[in-house]
């Protein structure tokens, strides 16, 4: 023992202060290695079982959270894709706007008729508004219809396209008047007595006239869309594409323009009750648009 104790002593110093001894220890260090690595063994196992090996209860819990990161994320994105959509309306409402020299009001659809062949939608705006009864209505591309009926914050608006709407027209490009007929078809409208001499091809942009003093002129109403003419008849058969998005626009404009308001009693007692009393029939209700 005494002389392996000598040894150590003596390799130490020898280690300390020569370099005689650094080849030994390089290729000691080299033979160790394998053993360092099996002794690490274990607690390298175990560090990697805690980072890879989970549950079944662990599993379930992070794909059921997974999926409901997923459902909300979707959610968020559809919301995103609306919103774009609605930034997109509301630039295009606003560059109307700008183009307007008459006053106008923005206002906002809150509802739509449940009755299929009524086309009527109600708007968040009312008498403290202003809106009054024969107001023109239009959103970013076109004339929508008029108000109809008017509640203190609320009012109720027709479309150019109910059966019952009727509006004096003008082909842009000639000046020729005509009347445009709401179908009950948000896409159609057609053309009341139209001869077979006039001068209209497709594609023909409508303007509302301001005959009648309902709608202010100038406006664009539609295109154009269909032209047939049949032997025998004494009239073309001409359909209307509208350029308002009418089932599709929530952002829309009243107009305050010079036309006078039509007078009424008071502002309707509700604007969920049946208007009948106003517009009786289909003949009278276009006798009075136009």
């Amino acid at each position: 023992m005494l002389v392996l104790l000598a040894l150590a002593l003596a390799l130490l110093f020898v280690d300390r202060n020569t370099r005689w001894l650094e080849p030994t220890r390089t290729w000691i260090d080299s033979a160790a290695q394998p053993l360092r690595w099996l002794s690490n063994t274990p607690s390298n196992v175990a560090k990697w079982s805690d980072q890879n090996l989970l549950s079944r209860s662990e599993l379930v819990a992070d794909n059921q959270r997974l999926k409901t990161e997923v459902l909300v994320l979707k959610g968020e994105v559809q919301r995103v894709v609306d919103l774009s959509v609605e930034n997109a309306r509301l630039r295009n409402l606003l560059s109307a706007r700008e183009l307007l020299k008459t006053r106008v009001l923005v206002a906002e659809l809150i509802g739509v008729s449940t009755m299929p062949l009524r086309h009527q939608v109600t708007v968040n705006r009312g008498a403290r508004d202003g809106v009054f009864v024969g107001q023109a209505v239009l959103d970013g591309d076109g004339l929508m219809g008029q108000v109809i009926a008017v509640d203190n914050d609320r009012s109720q608006v027709m479309l150019i396209s109910d059966a019952r709407h009727a509006i004096p027209v003008q082909i842009a490009e000639f000046g020729t008047r005509l009347i445009a007929e709401g179908t009950g078809d948000y896409q159609r409208l057609q053309l009341r007595h139209v001869p077979p001499t006039l001068n209209i091809k497709e594609h023909d942009l409508l303007l509302s006239s301001g005959l009648g003093g309902r709608f202010p002129a100038g406006y664009p109403v539609g295109r154009v869309a269909t032209i047939e003419r049949k032997s025998g008849q004494d009239f073309v058969e001409v359909t209307v594409l509208p350029t308002a998005q009418l089932n599709r626009s929530r952002h829309l404009l009243l107009l305050f323009t010079e036309v006078n308001p039509i007078p009424h009693s008071g502002v309707s007692s509700s604007i969920d009750s049946d208007i009948d009393g106003d517009i009786n029939n289909n003949e009278r209700d276009k006798a009075d648009v136009d």
